[in-house]
């Protein structure tokens, strides 16, 4: 049976509810481009909001990471992956946590306890040593040996103030040697697979530590990884994870994977993120900015990658590889299946864009490279390769560090501003993350969403529905189904009955209810397919109803003047609106 079967099946049998996996683009997270853990759609109810699940849950969840992206080709990096989690909100803590890990490990995945050592925190000047965790491995047989304390690596914390606490981590013996009885955390040989964060204290702007009232478990098990371990192999892209797609690579280049490894894994990397960037429900498309640029990024590096395996890249091996990516993954995911042509759609019509100058723009590096006075590619020839030939300025630091070249990147940051005044948030590493996005302005922001919403229904066309939003302290961006630029006075009637609500003072509310009556019921969902049988439902007055999962302000007086800055097109058939608080 399939991993993720066995985990949420056993989970389930300790009365644990699965949860669906949400979107790989979160909703109302202003922090993030794109869900980068389990625990990132859980936040409201981590921060103590009530889940319609219940205590105990557990769930797959896609996640995509991009600060790393340039350490794709090695054996065990990857852009998009699956990461097995189960939380208790307020149930379960450190002794039961501890003992179901053990025991899924141990029992269910019959891993021998001697490959196993562990971590645990070993305490600070505000916080003891975590005995009780210590004490439970050694009841359930890890030897005194294989336990090690350390502090930074064990305790967690989202950001400099929030909910934090100890962790413990899971490391398995990989590797044909010995095992030492002594466990040494610095042996690479050791490889974490499960991370246990136990969340019972709140650190404020001072330092100063108090206990929460809700203690929470967060556990997360990178699928990949496990799959690697449990298979004996060091190489992540060989287990069975991989295999059916690198093999199409072997058979679509006639070329074996030994010797060609890097460029076979970055295709099978980028194309695999490629298909769940473009599947998800948030509808994103190639672009210069934000998700959209990241996966423009992705689909060019794949093809230049591909080029170099001598593909043609006018075939359709893109395509050949997302079929067997998308067969693969569509009993989990069903976005998957639904949006299986959009998905053939996007690679299709990226690559057609990029093939048209990738040629010329690889001559053009070949003659500016050749011209060049010292070894750094300045500014303008950067933004030349951008503008003209569509390289993106990675794509021009990859061909550079092949030919010990160096990039002005500040230089070309600055012309790019200049230029495009556009943002490029996405490359520039802004990925934080965790709990640290749910202040009272965001609140305030995430309110004013729905009543934008609601406002735009009642101007523009009642079909008018929201395909993506994007909250920070200064700021909320909305996106909508429209098929028209908005005119002055639409622009003007919504911000004037945005306001007209707010000043009436409409109490917001909410209650638990079954998905299919909150629907019945009218109430509006971005990404049906994310929420559970039993949802949260968030009126605002008798104006708005939508599923959602916070956080909210009790009563719409709290927000201050709105005021629509700027309305420009997202992408085909969407609109964008950025708008703030006064």
């Amino acid at each position: 049976m399939n991993i993720k079967d066995l985990y949420i099946d056993y989970f389930i049998s300790k009365d644990h509810k699965q949860i669906p996996s949400a979107p790989v683009v979160p909703e109302n997270d202003p922090t993030v481009l794109f869900n980068t853990a389990g625990m990132q759609p859980l936040v409201p109810y981590l921060m103590g909001e009530k889940h319609p699940y219940g205590t105990r849950l557990c769930d797959y969840q896609k996640c995509i990471r991009t600060n790393d992206l340039d350490e794709i080709g090695d054996k065990t990096h990857h852009t998009f992956f699956e990461m097995l989690g189960n939380w208790s909100l307020g149930d379960y803590f450190k002794e039961e946590s501890i003992t179901f890990s053990f025991e899924f490990l141990t029992k269910t995945l019959n891993i021998p306890v001697e490959r196993l050592a562990v971590t645990v925190f070993a305490g600070d000047d505000k916080i003891p040593r975590d005995e009780v965790s210590a004490n439970k491995w050694k009841e359930l047989g890890i030897k005194e040996d294989r336990i090690a304390y350390t502090t930074e690596d064990n305790f967690w914390i989202a950001g400099e103030a929030g909910p934090c606490g100890s962790d413990t981590e899971i490391f398995y013996f990989r590797s044909n040697d010995e095992i030492p009885e002594k466990f040494d955390p610095e042996d690479d040989r050791w490889v974490e697979i499960w991370n246990n964060v136990f969340m019972e204290f709140y650190k404020d702007e001072n330092g100063n530590i108090t206990e929460l009232p809700q203690k929470n478990v967060d556990t997360g098990m990178g699928l990949e990884r496990v799959a690697a371990v449990l298979e004996g192999i060091n190489d992540n892209y060989q287990s069975s994870v991989w295999k059916d797609v690198i093999t199409k690579i072997e058979e679509i280049t006639n070329l074996p994977y030994e010797g060609n490894e890097k460029s076979m894994r970055i295709i099978a990397d980028h194309i695999r993120t490629a298909v769940f960037i473009s599947a998800d429900p948030a509808g994103v498309k190639p672009s210069n900015t934000d998700q959209g640029y990241i996966l423009r990024r992705l689909i060019r590096r794949a093809i230049r990658h591909a080029k170099q395996l001598n593909i043609d890249i006018n075939s359709d091996w893109d395509l050949q590889i997302a079929e067997v990516i998308m067969e693969k993954y569509k009993k989990y995911y069903k976005e998957i299946q639904d949006n299986h042509d959009v998905v053939l759609e996007v690679l299709t019509n990226e690559k057609a864009k990029f093939g048209r100058t990738l040629e010329k723009g690889l001559r053009e590096f070949e003659k500016i490279k050749n011209h060049l006075n010292n070894d750094t590619i300045n500014k303008d020839l950067a933004f030349k390769l951008y503008d003209t030939y569509g390289f993106p300025i990675e794509l021009t630091e990859e061909l550079a560090k092949e030919h010990n070249l160096k990039v002005d990147i500040e230089g070309f940051k600055q012309k790019f501003k200049e230029h495009q005044e556009k943002s490029r948030t996405a490359s520039a590493g802004k990925f934080k993350g965790g709990l640290s996005g749910n202040g009272e302005i965001e609140t305030k922001y995430h309110t004013a969403t729905h009543l934008l919403n609601a406002a735009l229904k009642e101007v523009v066309n009642k079909d008018v529905h929201q395909k993506g939003s994007n909250i920070t302290e200064e700021r909320m961006r909305f996106d909508f189904s429209c098929d028209h630029k908005l005119t002055d006075e639409e622009k003007k009637q919504t911000e004037d009955l945005v306001n007209k609500w707010i000043e009436e003072g409409l109490e917001v509310t909410h209650e638990v209810m079954n998905k299919e009556e909150a629907l019945k019921s009218g109430a509006e969902c971005m990404f049906i397919e994310k929420y559970p049988d039993e949802v949260t439902v968030y009126s605002i007055g008798n104006i708005s109803k939508e599923l959602c999962g916070g956080p909210h302000v009790k009563n719409t007086n709290e927000l201050g003047h709105f005021k629509i800055k700027k309305e420009e097109a997202s992408s085909a058939g969407v609109r964008r609106i950025k708008a703030i608080l006064e």
